[in-house]
């Protein structure tokens, strides 16, 4: 895909543009969004993402559209489980209604930041290095063994996700308030500062955003090498996260097997990733396509996985009183 120096520029600044408008000027004001203001903004931005797909299309062919819109689907999948995690936070820590879309302001910020890095050191290695694929492989099939091991040990993911290392860490050193101050990380009483809640928060959804970055870089690598795709699919993966969260906060809930499909396509991306390091040391002349798996294969596997989770998520929920 041959991107110029200056639509890479233009593409960078209008995204990060119209997220910095939605994060730091419309998120400026602390409050709930109501759900009709979060169901224009999600369907703004997932708007804007499907036209920017067929623009791919337009511009450089279905091949590459494909590629966009398949790491799209699945970085969007990743973040609405991080937003599930995000959720079994604010609950965890008691954040008021009122202050979680800061919060979650600070977490995409967060996320932005990580995947921006972990993007550029991925480019790097993959320009250099075929092994990489190897490693990037089974990491992801690792991640997927993960992910359906939580969701057997689903009674103790709250724990998991709230007592980590590094809150443990701060929990320990740091004096700190039993009530939240507004949006403030620390405060001063009787000439002694002390952190809020909210540092807490902050740390939980930040260390939260790195475990995430690091599952869902090798994912997108793995549907396509093209940073500028891998760029643009983040991004938009993105965008409306905050308002989505309010819109489906209840709808998370249901989604019981998400876990499950997301674990399939990871396995389904980490095995794709091997079969292609194979067939760049011409070692998968055995497997099917010659071990180069079609994008259409890949995003048919991952509608219909998503599509399947959702209707038999739906379904179970539904069941149950």
């Amino acid at each position: 895909m041959d991107v110029h120096l200056y639509t890479w520029v233009i593409t960078a600044v209008v995204l990060v543009a119209v997220l910095g408008l939605d994060v730091f000027v419309i998120g400026r004001n602390v409050h709930e969004p109501t759900m009709r203001e979060a169901g224009i903004a999600v369907t703004v931005f997932v708007a804007l993402a499907v036209v920017f797909g067929l623009g791919v299309w337009a511009t450089s062919g279905s091949g590459y559209a494909g590629e966009f819109f398949a790491g799209w689907l699945t970085e969007y999948s990743l973040s609405v489980d991080n937003l599930f995690i995000f959720l079994i936070i604010m609950g965890k820590l008691g954040v008021p209604r009122h202050l979680q879309q800061y919060a979650l302001t600070i977490g995409i910020i967060l996320a932005l930041v990580f995947r921006a890095v972990f993007i550029a050191v991925g480019a790097a290695a993959i320009s250099r290095f075929s092994w990489v694929f190897f490693i990037f492989g089974a990491f992801l099939v690792y991640t997927a063994a993960r992910l359906v091991a939580d969701y057997r040990d689903h009674g103790d993911e709250e724990d998991e996700v709230t007592e980590n290392a590094l809150m443990r860490f701060v929990n320990r050193r740091f004096p700190s308030t039993d009530d939240f101050e507004g949006r403030a990380l620390t405060v001063v009483r009787d000439g002694r500062r002390l952190i809020t809640p909210m540092l807490f928060v902050i740390i939980a959804l930040g260390s939260t955003d790195l475990l995430f970055a690091l599952d869902s870089i090798p994912a997108i690598y793995g549907l396509t090498q093209e940073p500028y795709l891998v760029f643009t699919a983040n991004v938009f993966a993105l965008m409306g996260l905050r308002q989505l969260y309010f819109l489906i906060g209840g709808l998370l809930q249901k989604l019981i097997y998400l876990s499950l499909g997301l674990s399939f396509i990871l396995a389904f991306i980490g095995v794709k990733l091997v079969l292609h390091a194979m067939h760049e040391y011409h070692w998968a002349d055995w497997a099917p396509f010659g071990g180069e798996i079609p994008i259409w294969l890949s995003l048919t596997v991952i509608i219909g996985t998503l599509v399947v989770t959702t209707v038999a998520s739906l379904a179970a929920s539904a069941r149950k009183p």
